[in-house]
């Protein structure tokens, strides 16, 4: 039976090269996959799945718009059957878009998994990821740690100057110059 994971973590935990792994293993037996990663998230390039480990492939892309029934289940009779579908930056996606794709991991029998952030750099959740930890059958999150080398769970944004930045929109996409993860001590402390 086929169902919707969800494997989260704090910025630079590898989510995105577990997720090229993933693809590479399936594609290594002859099957068939679809990647999506969001149309916002252009850091390396439009439509890339990029690990900071300098691995990069091309993508699909989501955005609030796409509707992944049509995406994923309208497909020329000639077209290979999916056997996975991978999402990258997951945090992103609408929480109607998670539950298609829990619809379609269990009606569908196509294993979905999403990768993404749990919560912005104040602790809040994105609404996608709160829909994920809600409907995904599997929850897994993936470790990194902080600068202390405790458990990072939190994420911090920088400013240009390397300053912690307190307030702003929930998302703004950058790397490692404006994003740092770090575990929860040093996310209040810093406060």
């Amino acid at each position: 039976m086929a169902k919707l994971f969800f494997r989260y973590s704090a910025m630079n935990a590898g989510k995105s090269t577990s997720l090229l792994q993933i693809a590479h293993n399936y594609e290594e037996h002859g099957q068939h996959v679809r990647l999506f990663t969001a149309s916002i998230d252009d850091r390396s390039g439009f439509a890339t799945v990029a690990s900071r480990l300098g691995i990069t492939r091309q993508a699909e892309v989501f955005d609030a718009d796409t509707d992944f029934a049509q995406a994923l289940l309208q497909r020329p009779l000639d077209a290979p059957r999916t056997a996975c579908v991978l999402i990258d930056e997951a945090q992103f996606l609408h929480p109607m878009q998670v539950r298609q794709l829990h619809q379609i991991a269990h009606l569908h029998s196509v294993p979905i998994i999403c990768f993404g952030l749990r919560s912005d750099f104040q602790g809040n959740a994105f609404a996608g990821s709160a829909k994920l930890l809600t409907l995904a059958d599997d929850i897994e999150e993936i470790r990194t740690i902080c600068a202390c080398g405790r458990r990072a769970t939190m994420n911090i944004r920088l400013d240009g100057t390397g300053q912690r930045v307190r307030d702003g929109e929930q998302i703004e996409i950058g790397g490692n110059e404006r994003y740092q993860q770090t575990c929860a001590r040093c996310f209040y402390e810093g406060l």
